[in-house]
Parts: structure tokens; C-alpha cells; sequence
């Protein structure tokens, strides 16, 4: 029988094997109190199994409120298993499933959920991103080194105009790839429809003079109907990317889209926060991205190195190494990480070191329109930097060959 694994950090104030079973009861077939109807034969069949329990070690008090009094609590490392045929191949039941009523119980003074292996019939249920890695570099043109992009500033408040002209710049300046913000979706000062209409005018222009065509996510979060509309228009204007807030659409609404996207998926994960700033509680990224993989991202964000927010460099680095890593052996469901936050190309050699490749998109956008000489310039040392960074070069003494990176040192640091 085909099963579903999740891991966990756990921590109870309970007996752990008792807690465990009653997280295991709690997902599948038991209940508060023994019933009659679940049967032995039918737990054998669809109750949860823990399949591993190891402690780790004990605290006088608990990391969340509200759970059961203990004059000990315990940390532990927990495996759970499920049958497919309790849930069958589905990305919203297989949610609530792993990371559902479970985090609520009494027994749970903290909870974790930090691996997830699944059976391939999820992979043949979803159609995992359309394009990917290999899809992004053809309709973008970059074969090699990253995508060197930027995030459309100031987030919000700009017309279409003043948006349309700091495109204009950018493609001037031989940037990548360019994105909205995730605030910038269809208000009366920069309406979506004719955002996408100018900006596509500029970047089709550019790319009959020169035969580059950057690649622009426009925001498209909304409603089925209203992604499915604005996607078209991208299409028609002839876009080459689309970008939805994944915690905003929710698992259908990516699922959808990704059924109607003859573009690629720029993923956003606004709102990540919430689902794993405290270490105790929540989500690890790499079974997260797991499930938006499988239901069609192209591009996820992971956020940056020294970054603006409270992530460290680790979590990061974990974040990209789970995006490039297949989603289960036969399926890779190729995607390519989105770094960001507050990136300069200080960030570039250490990244590179850190996964091994260059497979990603680095967006920076003070790190870009910050630059003393001009957005040209700030693009050009961007891209230099990771030039030095995939020759192995020292950055201070590739710069000393390249203006335009010897300015940004100044202004970076």
C-alpha cells in the first residue's frame, strides 16, 4: 500500500509515545474517545502509523501557551505515516492532513512539520510547473549565470507612466528579468490592464531592436476568473511571465491557474512569516514548497543572504537547495529559486558557493536603482558580480577592471 511520510520537531508535556499516537489518531481514523466502529481492522487499514519517535531532550517549560501542565516537556523527533487511499493524490486534503487539526491539541506544546516524502501518485495526479528552469532560460534568452533582475520601486504609488519608465530604464540597462511588487495589483492609480499594456509596449520595442526579450512577472493575484482574464491579456500583449502571492490563492487557485498558464508561474510566498518565524511552530520550507512545486510554481522565492528580514543564511540556503532538489525521485518538477530582499551583489559569490550553480534569479532593487552612475550601471554591476563570483574571482579585484561594480562596492557596503 502506498503511504505518505511527514516529519516533525515535536514537543509535549505528555508521555511522547502516548502524544504521538494521539496526533496519529487525531489525523486519521480516531477520535477523543474509543468508538466502537473503528475497528481493528479498520485502524490496520487507515489509521496513522508513527513510524519513528526519538527523543531529544527536555525543558522545564513549554514553547507554546495553552497545552496540557507538565512539570517536564519533551522534545522529540517524530514520523508519521498515512495511506494514500485515506486522501487518495490530493494537495488540499494531503494540507490538512499533515498540518491540520494536529497543531491545536493539548498534548502539543510545539509543533513542527520539517519533511514530507510522498508517493508518485502524487506526480501523476499534478502537472508540477510547465516550464521551470529549462523554460526560463529559453523565453528569457540567459543560458547562463542567473537572471539578474529587480522589483518594480517604489512598491505601490507609482502611475503607469512613471511605472512604464522605469521599465523603459531597465531594459535599457540590460537587466533580465523584472517584476511587480506583490502590493501592486490592480489599483485606480496603476490599473493592471493598462500597466500591462504599456510595459509590454517597451519591452516588445526593446526586444525588436535587439532581440532580447526581458522577462516581466506582472502581478496577477486575484479571483479564477480575474488570473485567468489578466494571464490572457499578458499572453495576447505578449508577456512572457505571470506572478501570484501563493498564501493569498491557495492551493486551487494555484492549481488553476497553472491548468489555464500557457506562461510561466512567478510564485511569491508573501506571508511565509507567519508560517515559520517561530522555530517551534509552523513549517520548514522544503515540504512546503513541496505541494506548490507539485501543483505548478516555476519560480519560487526563498529570500536572499543578509537579508532585510529576521531569516538567516541558513534557512535560506536550505529554501534554494529544496527548490533545486527533485520533488520524489522520478519526478523533478523542475523550479528556480527566486532570491531576494535586500540583495546587492555583495551576496553573489556566497550564494553561488553556497548551491552550487547559478540556476536562480537574484532580484535587487535598491541594490540596482541605488547606483551612483544610473540604473544601467547598477545593472552591469550586478551582473558582474556574478561574473566574479562563478570565475572564483575576488570581487574587489574583478571591480578593479569594471567601473561600473568599483562604484557599487561603495554604495553596497
Amino acid at each position: 500500500m502506498e503511504r505518505i511520510y511527514a516529519s516533525y520537531w515535536l514537543e509535549t508535556g505528555d508521555d511522547p509515545a502516548r502524544a504521538a499516537e494521539v496526533i496519529a489518531g487525531e489525523q486519521s481514523s480516531g477520535t477523543f474517545v474509543a468508538l466502537p466502529t473503528e475497528t481493528p481492522e479498520l485502524k490496520e487499514r487507515s489509521g496513522a502509523r508513527v513510524e519513528r519517535l526519538d527523543i531529544l531532550g527536555h525543558s522545564k517549560q513549554p514553547s507554546l501557551p495553552g497545552g496540557m501542565p507538565s512539570q517536564r516537556y519533551t522534545q522529540c523527533e517524530l514520523e508519521i505515516s498515512w495511506p494514500l487511499e485515506n486522501l487518495g493524490p490530493s494537495l488540499p486534503n494531503l494540507m490538512a492532513t499533515i498540518a491540520g487539526n494536529l497543531f491545536e491539541l493539548r498534548q502539543v506544546s510545539g509543533l513542527r512539520l520539517t519533511g514530507l516524502r510522498l508517493p508518485p501518485a502524487f506526480a501523476r495526479a499534478y502537472q508540477g510547473p510547465a516550464f521551470g528552469i529549462a523554460g526560463t532560460r529559453r523565453l528569457s534568452g540567459v543560458t547562463h549565470g542567473p537572471l539578474i533582475g529587480t522589483i518594480i520601486k517604489p512598491s505601490v504609488g507609482l502611475s503607469v507612466d512613471e511605472t512604464v519608465q522605469q521599465v523603459r530604464e531597465l531594459v535599457s540597462g540590460g537587466v533580465d528579468f523584472i517584476k511587480d511588487d506583490e502590493l501592486q495589483a490592480d489599483g485606480a492609480r496603476c490599473p493592471f490592464d493598462e500597466r500591462v499594456r504599456g510595459v509590454m509596449r517597451v519591452i516588445n520595442e526593446h526586444a525588436e531592436r535587439t532581440g532580447k526579450k526581458v522577462m516581466m512577472a506582472f502581478n496577477l493575484t486575484g479571483d479564477l476568473d480575474q488570473m485567468r482574464r489578466r494571464h490572457d491579456l499578458v499572453l495576447a500583449e505578449g508577456g512572457t511571465c505571470v506572478m501570484a502571492s501563493l498564501n493569498s490563492i491557495g492551493l486551487i487557485g494555484l492549481q488553476e491557474l497553472r491548468r489555464h498558464a500557457q506562461l510561466p508561474i512567478h510564485a511569491h510566498r508573501a506571508g511565509w512569516g507567519y508560517l515559520t518565524r517561530c522555530p517551534q511552530l509552523g513549517w520548514d520550507y522544503a515540504p512546503w514548497q513541496m505541494l506548490w512545486r507539485l501543483a505548478g510554481a516555476d519560480h519560487m522565492h526563498v529570500n536572499g543572504l543578509r537579508n532585510k528580514f529576521s531569516e538567516p543564511d541558513d534557512s535560506v540556503i536550505a529554501a534554494a537547495r529544496s527548490v533545486l532538489s527533485p520533488v520524489m525521485p522520478d519526478a523533478p518538477l523542475s523550479a528556480m529559486p527566486v532570491f531576494s530582499s535586500g540583495q546587492t551583489g555583495l551576496q553573489a559569490a556566497d550564494t553561488y558557493r553556497a548551491i552550487g550553480c547559478a540556476d536562480l534569479i537574484h532580484t535587487a532593487g535598491g541594490g540596482i536603482f541605488g547606483h551612483p552612475q544610473g540604473v544601467s550601471a547598477g545593472v552591469e554591476a550586478l551582473r558582474e558580480s556574478w561574473v566574479a563570483a562563478m570565475e572564483g574571482v575576488p570581487l574587489e579585484r574583478h571591480a578593479e577592471r569594471h567601473p561600473a561594480l568599483q562604484a557599487a562596492l561603495g554604495f553596497w557596503k
